[in-house]
């Protein structure tokens, strides 16, 4: 069965679309002056890129329909909060706790709701910290607060989640259990490797250290 808006609630979506997009520009200003900040000034990198996406119409008639609410403009804007969405990918697992905390005092920007799977990993295997924030956007003589969804993770992270997403694709959401297994694994695997990683980050961050006091010295 076919899944789509009707044409005058596409037409709708269209514009609203164009507002997301308008809110996810205003919160990539936002985090790539946090980015360059920590950077030039603070001596810190716990941003190794930024990605942003806005879902499609398809996604949303589809996502709308699983939940059972009707093909509608308004139903898109009030139930789902993941239409615009913004995946930062961070060097070590640690640092995604410290954006985390960082994000919370950004001025113009409020926290609706926080999820971490990183500490509290889905039954899948799945690690990410997610963010729920909602950014105001000036437009047509009005002030909207536009949702937008924050997903923090480690670049071996996000392969893990990629490698999945395909899974689920290839087989209808039904992944047979020996394969669902074999996730769960590489995932706690891949947690004691961020872990490891970072182990090894502090131990140079410690050798660089003592050899600078050294020189001088």
């Amino acid at each position: 069965m076919s899944i789509y808006f009707s044409d005058e609630e596409f037409a709708k979506l269209k514009n609203m679309l164009c507002v997301y997009g308008w809110g996810l520009e205003m919160l990539l200003t936002k985090l790539n002056i946090i980015r360059r900040d920590l950077s030039l000034f603070q001596d810190k990198s716990p941003i190794e890129h930024i990605r942003t996406r806005i879902k499609t119409p398809d996604s949303i008639a589809k996502k709308l329909h699983n939940l059972n609410f009707d093909l509608t403009t308004d139903n898109a804007r009030n139930k789902l909060f993941d239409v615009a969405g913004v995946r930062i990918i961070t060097p070590f697992a640690k640092d995604i706790y410290f954006l985390a905390e960082l994000l919370r005092t950004v001025p113009d920007m409020y926290i609706l709701n926080e999820k971490d799977y990183v500490g509290n990993p889905k039954p899948s295997g799945y690690r990410s910290y997610h963010i729920i924030a909602e950014v105001p956007i000036f437009y047509s003589g009005k002030t909207e607060n536009m949702p937008v969804e924050i997903q923090i993770r480690t670049e071996a992270m996000n392969f893990w989640a990629t490698l999945e997403h395909k899974a689920r694709y290839k087989y209808a959401e039904h992944i047979p259990d020996h394969l669902s297994d074999e996730l769960v694994i590489i995932s706690e695997k891949i947690d004691e490797l961020d872990s490891r990683m970072y182990l090894i980050h502090e131990i140079i961050s410690l050798i660089n250290q003592d050899v600078h006091d050294c020189i001088a010295e």
